[in-house]
């Protein structure tokens, strides 16, 4: 594939030759994943942990959901 060319490609169809999946080489697949990808680099993680603790939960986990999924018709 050469800047959005012809992609070279097969169709996978089920026992009614009903279209169900695409298969494409693996270097077009390369190309167009490139393509896509944003321009600027991604960020650095985020540190979660100053996040720890700050919920103070009025209920275990583990009850609540008992509770919420007997009040489920």
């Amino acid at each position: 594939m050469t800047c959005m060319g012809t992609i070279r490609k097969k169709i996978i169809v089920d026992e009614d030759l009903r279209p169900i999946a695409v298969q494409i080489d693996y270097r077009d697949w390369l190309e167009i994943e490139q393509s896509l990808s944003p321009l600027k680099p991604r960020p650095a993680a985020t540190n979660l942990a100053r996040h720890a603790g700050v919920i103070a939960l009025s209920e275990e986990p583990l009850a609540y959901q008992s509770r919420a999924r007997g009040e489920w018709p």
